[in-house]
């Protein structure tokens, strides 16, 4: 399913989003994060209401993020980053006990697709899921792996906030 157009979808519109960016070196000011810019312009072209995106040091600082963002209800909330095996990422083990019930199909797909690009996207640990009726999920902290990311939940986006928030359309 390939179009030359970018397409806009209003399903998600009034609907709340959250950013947490899991980087160390960018929350020090060692580098400018590269994900977050990309993440707002997908929500906002469907129709999501960002808040500003929180750029955290790896580890605990992402749950504490997690857990604010939470505190104001938002129906997504997107990470970036923290998803490999190199010591200090952490942000599969913050998300995990956040998580109400696990979507391991997203998961699949999104690391299916990314292993069709890249054969390293394989080790990446991140989880799906629901919070109460918050989807979280957790890509990569590269912009060809977050793009490859949200070009797979792009057919699911507003489908999976319905059923979150209790319709049912099918």
């Amino acid at each position: 399913m390939s179009s030359t157009e970018p397409h806009r979808h209003g399903e998600a519109t009034g609907r709340k989003a959250g950013i947490v960016i899991a980087s160390t070196r960018a929350a020090a000011g060692v580098y400018e994060d590269l994900t977050g810019p990309v993440i707002v312009d997908w929500l906002t072209e469907h129709g999501f209401e960002t808040f500003p995106a929180l750029v955290v040091p790896d580890g605990e600082p992402v749950g504490a993020a997690l857990r604010a963002l939470l505190t104001q209800h938002p129906a997504v909330i997107i990470t970036s980053g923290g998803t490999g095996l190199s010591p200090t990422d952490a942000t599969p083990e913050q998300t995990l006990p956040l998580l109400d019930r696990e979507i391991p199909g997203i998961m699949e797909g999104l690391r299916s697709a990314g292993t069709a690009k890249t054969p390293t996207a394989m080790l990446s640990r991140g989880h799906a899921g629901a919070a109460g009726s918050t989807f979280i999920v957790n890509l990569p902290g590269s912009p060809k792996g977050v793009m490859d990311g949200l070009g797979v939940l792009d057919p699911i986006i507003g489908h999976l906030c319905d059923q979150l928030e209790g319709s049912h359309g099918h």
